[in-house]
Order: C-alpha cells, then structure tokens, then sequence
C-alpha cells in the first residue's frame, strides 16, 4: 500500500538527490510518479574520493578542457580530478545518513595529521598519463581509507574495500598514440605545487545504470507512439548497448535520469555525456566535503604592479551571424531582386535594404549578407561584453560581407561603434576550398564601397596594410595553406597590437575558431577530417577566448566573459498552404 511504501519512497528520493533537502526529495518524488521502479529497495552504489580544490583544481580543470579539445574525449573525461580511496561499495538508502556520519568522523579524527601539499609526480607511458602521490605518503592516505572503512562498517554496516593500487591523479588514458606528445606537453604545464585543499567526498550512482552509456538530451521531444520517451533538454538517457534490438536505424533505447521511464528515442536529439554527470554528491554537515587537509597559504607580497601584470592580452574569436543564403537558399538573391537590380525583401527575417555592389547584385550570389536575426545575434553579443566589462581595443574581421555586418552590430551592443574601427583583413577569410566555382567572390570592391559609408550601411572601416594580401588568396588552397595563413595571420595580429591594447576581437568564420586559436596554444593542427567535425558544431556567434600565459608567448583557452548563445529553428509559414485547404 501507499502508506508501507511511502518511507521507502520517501528516502528514494533523499538519497537520490545528495540529501539536500526536503523540497529537492519532493521535487524528484513528483517526476518519478510513474517510475516502475519507485518501489525497488535496490541501494546505490558509493564511492570515497578526494577531489582537489583551489588553485591545482583550477589547472586541472583548464587540462581536461585543453586536452578535450586538442585530442577529443578519452576515458579519462567521463570522471572529474579526483584520487580514488576505495572501490564502489553498496549502501542501503535507511543508513546513508549514519554513512556520511562515518566519514565526518574519520575527517575530524584525521584531520591536520597529513602534511601538505600533497606531493604528486608525473607519469607517462603510451596508454596512460597521471599524477602519482608519492609513496610515503599514499601509505597514510590509505591507512586514512581504512579507518574510513572500519567507522563505516560500525554506522552503516557496510562493507568499504580500501584502494589497493597506487595513488593517483589519472590525467589521461585509452587515448590514440598520436596523441601522447600533445597530452604529455599539457600534462608538464600542471603545476603540482599549486596550493590546494584535498576534501573527501562521498558520491553515489544508481547501481542499475553502472555499465550504460550516459547521454544528454540536446533538444525536446515529444512522444508520437507509446514506446517513445518524452525528452526534456538537460535530461540525462542511460542507454545500454545490449537493449538496442528493439531500435530501428536512428533510435536508441533508453532510461530518463530524470523520471525512471524507459523508452525509444531518436539518436540526433542527444550527445554523448561524462558518466559522472549523472552521479549525486552526498550532502555532509560540511556543504558536501571535508576538508582532510590543508596547504598553508601563500604569503602575499605587496609590491607594485608592473606593467607585465596589467597587460595580459586576451583574444576573442567568434563566428559572423546567420546568412541569409543559409536560411531562404542558395536563389535568394534570383528571388529578391528585379530585372533592374532593385531589392525586394519577402520576409521579415530579410534586411529592409541592402547596400549596392560595383558589380551588380549578382556579387551577392558568392558574398552573403546577414539576416535581422543575424544582426540581432550579433548585438546580443556585443550586449553581453559589455556587461561583463569586457571592452575591446582591436576589431578585426574577415573581408566577407557577413562578417563586416557582424563585427559592426557587435560594436553597437558594445557601445563602441564609431570609436573603434574594424580592421579589414583578408588572411582571415575562410578556406577557400570551401568557396564553390573557379574564382573568389569580389571581396575588396565592397569594400571600397563600404568606406564610402553608404547611409544603409555606415561602417567605421579602415583598411590598413594586410598582413596577407587579397592577391595571395588563392582558389581552392589546400588544408595546410589555409591552417598556415590562419596561424601566422593571427600570430601577426597578436604581435602588432601587444603593448597598444589589451583584448583583439577577431570576427570571421566557423573554422577561425579552431583555425586562428590552436597553434597559438603551441598544440598541432588536427587532420583535416577532425577539424571538420569541430567546425561542422560550431553555430552562428560561436564565441572562444585565449589568454596569454605571462609574458611565455603561449595561449590557452580560458571561459569566454559571456554566456553562449542558443535558439530552436523558425520554418517558414505560409498561411495559404497551411490554413486554406479543402
């Protein structure tokens, strides 16, 4: 009955959700009315890890993203930073409290005992890289396990297997042997010494899900038969590859995190997620951690500040805005303008006018304006930095139309159109692979007339000495040209405005991205095949940003100031086609 089951229910519901609180139990009870397994007493599954904090967490944060994105995901990423105390270990949901009262204890009886920083030292070999506690020192943090597991078979009645392998930080592993020098190279930049505060922490995960694949829903959905699983973006799908029979081509079998149904759904709407995303932290007297021990802080020097410290460049990339040959096809130009050449718009979505070319409006056919939504992604962007504070000191952008337009409605949210120019260079257009037809689009006629600031489209443009002439582009150039360009054009741009400003604003194209940041983190490009993997995911008003690392001439990616920027398609309508029909 409801009343047997509802304790049962109810600490379900605790432990599922860390023990936060009441309203976080009640809200995880609601979603999983339907659960058919609300009542199953089956326990988690717990684990003892100390996770780093501090100064060292934030470097191994910036490696696991560094190495994400210069060699793709390793098996390493599916868990957070951590040194492993012991193995999973069952615990029933009524004694998960007395549990986390275990490790209290041990952390208060243990506490200051073990001498920081912890000393790690770095490992490599063709298969792993990682962080080794030294051994001395492993044999106290193990005896700290086992004493752990003693108090929490006397709480919890539960059986804690301390760890038996050597200690350690993995960094990377199950990784492509091309790959190793690029790891290895990041791995070194880790400064071990950083200060740091180790804290033991309990995590657990739903024993059921142990050995499925963890994924993360992109996009909603909502069910067209029975056995289809409603998506709600944000949701995590445990998916097991032995339930996929029943799947046709394009769907995949699955178990919603966050209601317990099951159901079939379709491949493209989610993306392959980190196994411990969906693992729960369990909540101590301590804000879910224990401070085990502590490095002794850094005493801070007051001296003044040189002028090294106050001018720490910083580089942003990001993608021009949506195209309007993208959004109404490749005959837009055919389909908005007479047999004079005079435009007409059909769409909201189309600018009220467009700016003449010196050709004739055929040039639009190779060279694309952006459409209103394209400005208006634009200027939320520019919007966005200017209320993080991030004011820029260089504009520069690709000679194509798109990203001009871009680069100006990015100024306007900024505030700072008119005040800073954009600075037209043609080492930034894209890879001229990518440009159908045997000739390059009419890019510097425009521009010309652009300078004459056309009152439809005034832009505060200048047209200094390219770094890369217009004349050195040529018509389908190979892979490595275009990376060569990409690098040295950016390398240049770095160069010329050291000293003068401290943040450089490059607008251009999807490939810039990746083209214009990864040789300046002293990475190699990837193959041609990868890189167009990483472009093909990068959307409109794709935004990056690199710091430069002191004065080491080396960057790396850093947050960008602002939040990324994301919306659902709007298809055409035609009211005639869809509400007038017999």
């Amino acid at each position: 009955s409801l009343s047997l089951s509802l304790p049962l229910c109810s600490l379900k519901a605790l432990v599922s959700t860390g023990g936060k609180n009441v309203q976080a139990a009640c809200d995880w009870l609601f979603s999983h009315v339907d659960d058919p397994f609300l009542d199953d007493p089956l326990p988690r599954e717990y684990v003892l890890y100390l996770r780093p904090s501090g100064q060292l967490l934030q470097q191994l944060s910036t490696f696991w993203q560094q190495s994400r994105l210069s060699c793709g995901k390793n098996k390493a990423h599916n868990i957070f930073p951590h040194i492993t105390l012991c193995q999973f270990f069952m615990c029933a949901d009524g004694k998960v409290e007395a549990l986390s009262d275990a490790l209290q204890t041990t952390v208060a009886k243990w506490k200051g005992r073990i001498s920081a920083p912890l000393p790690l030292e770095l490992y490599t070999s063709s298969t792993f890289i990682g962080l080794f506690v030294e051994e001395q020192v492993a044999d106290v943090l193990k005896v700290f396990a086992a004493d752990f597991a003693t108090e929490a078979a006397a709480k919890a009645d539960v059986h804690v297997e301390p760890h038996k392998k050597q200690l350690h930080v993995t960094l990377a592993y199950h990784f492509q042997a091309s790959h190793l020098p690029i790891l290895e190279k990041l791995a070194k930049s880790v400064d071990v010494s950083s200060g740091c505060d180790w804290l033991a922490v309990l995590f657990s995960r739903d024993i059921r899900f142990a050995n499925h694949e963890t994924l993360q829903v992109m996009y909603p959905y909502v069910p067209q038969n029975d056995d289809e699983l409603e998506l709600v973006p944000g949701d995590f799908i445990f998916m097991s590859p032995v339930e996929q029979s029943s799947a046709s081509e394009g769907w995949v079998y699955g178990t919603s995190l966050g209601t317990g149904l099951s159901g079939l759904l379709p491949e493209n709407y989610v993306n392959r997620a980190d196994e411990s995303d969906t693992w729960v932290c369990v909540n101590t007297q301590d804000d879910c951690a224990s401070q085990l021990f502590k490095t002794n802080p850094v005493p801070q020097v007051s001296r003044p500040i040189c002028q090294s410290s106050l001018s720490k460049m910083r580089l942003f990339v990001c993608r021009h805005g949506e195209r309007m040959d993208v959004v109404f096809g490749k005959h837009w130009v055919t389909q908005c303008f007479d047999s004079k050449g005079r435009y007409i718009r059909s769409n909201l979505n189309m600018p009220s006018s467009l700016p003449a070319r010196s050709g004739s409006h055929r040039d639009y056919d190779k060279d694309c304006p952006i459409t209103v939504f394209g400005s208006t992604q634009a200027r939320l962007v520019g919007e966005a930095l200017l209320e993080s504070h991030a004011m820029i000191d260089f504009v520069y952008c690709s000679p194509s139309l798109r990203c001009v337009q871009t680069a100006q409605h990015i100024l306007q949210g900024l505030q700072q159109e008119g005040k800073t120019k954009i600075r037209v260079e043609p080492g930034l257009f894209e890879w001229t692979k990518w440009v159908s037809g045997t000739c390059l689009p009419s890019l510097l006629t425009l521009l010309f007339v652009l300078l004459q600031c056309d009152m439809t489209f005034s832009v505060n443009c200048s047209v200094p000495r390219p770094h890369i002439p217009i004349s050195k582009l040529a018509v389908s150039e190979s892979y490595d040209t275009y990376i060569s360009r990409s690098f040295q054009v950016t390398r240049e741009i770095l160069t010329e405005c050291k000293n003068l400003g401290n943040t450089v604003l490059i607008v251009a194209h999807a490939s810039s991205l990746e083209a214009c940041t990864r040789q300046i983190q002293g990475l190699t490009p990837q193959n041609s095949k990868d890189f167009v993997q990483v472009v093909r995911k990068i959307p409109y008003l794709g935004f990056c940003a690199c710091e430069e690392m002191g004065e080491t001439g080396v960057w790396q990616l850093v947050d960008p100031p602002i939040l990324p920027l994301t919306h659902g398609p709007n298809h055409s309508f035609n009211w005639r086609e869809m509400l007038m029909q017999d």
